[in-house]
């Protein structure tokens, strides 16, 4: 399996398609990366040579923010909002939908234990 910036991407896959496992990649982005670097799309990641990595990574680390640096700018975004006490971080303090979902019947997706919203009536 290559190693791209640490993260092993699985190598039967075409290579679009393994780089989106890199947290902050999506399908597009691995089209424009693929389109930079001028590798085939359609090629399977097994075939990528030592070098085609090392540019993959050294493009990652230069033009895109993605693993560690992506998931910590998320926390410390969601800290601020906690601590600024705004609506998005009481929802987020609590655990409920924060994107103006309701929550009286579909607020069941978020991790953690079941938090109730609103008790039926009798």
């Amino acid at each position: 399996m290559p190693r791209v910036i640490g993260i092993d991407i699985p190598d039967k896959k075409r290579l679009v398609i393994s780089l989106t496992y890199i947290y902050g990649i999506g399908s597009h982005i691995a089209e424009q990366i693929c389109e930079k670097l001028n590798l085939n799309p359609s090629m399977r990641a097994h075939q990528l040579s030592q070098d085609d990595i090392a540019r993959i990574n050294s493009l990652l680390q230069s033009e895109y923010v993605v693993e560690g640096d992506l998931r910590r700018t998320v926390q410390n975004n969601i800290k601020r909002l906690v601590n600024i006490h705004s609506y998005r971080g009481l929802r987020h303090r609590s655990g409920l939908p924060v994107r103006g979902q309701r929550t009286s019947t579909n607020s069941r997706t978020r991790k953690g234990r079941r938090k109730t919203v609103a008790n039926k009536k009798k």
